[in-house]
């Protein structure tokens, strides 16, 4: 599973060839969520109120990257890493 981005102990992943819908993983500690990439909502599994703000908040900033990684990963198997949140 790809490393898109990392910040603050947070890992921000992405499956090759994933299901529908769009979506990424992030992994925290013990903790691991699927996030929507459209509505930036929890698909499946739990994060710290903390780590979920921080990782909607990137998410936000880059949708259109994380859908575009998304298109290429499971068209090519190629991606780029995005930008950590400062």
């Amino acid at each position: 599973m790809p490393e898109i981005s990392r910040f603050l102990g947070i890992l921000i992943l992405m499956h090759f060839r994933e299901h529908n819908p769009p979506h990424f993983h992030v992994r925290y500690n013990d903790f691991e969520a699927a996030i929507l990439i459209e509505s930036l909502g929890i698909m499946e599994g739990k994060l710290p109120p903390r780590v979920l703000s921080l990782a909607v908040e990137w998410a936000g900033l880059h949708q259109a990257e994380l859908l575009d990684d998304w298109n290429t990963l499971r068209t090519t198997g190629q991606y780029r890493r995005i930008d950590p949140l400062v």
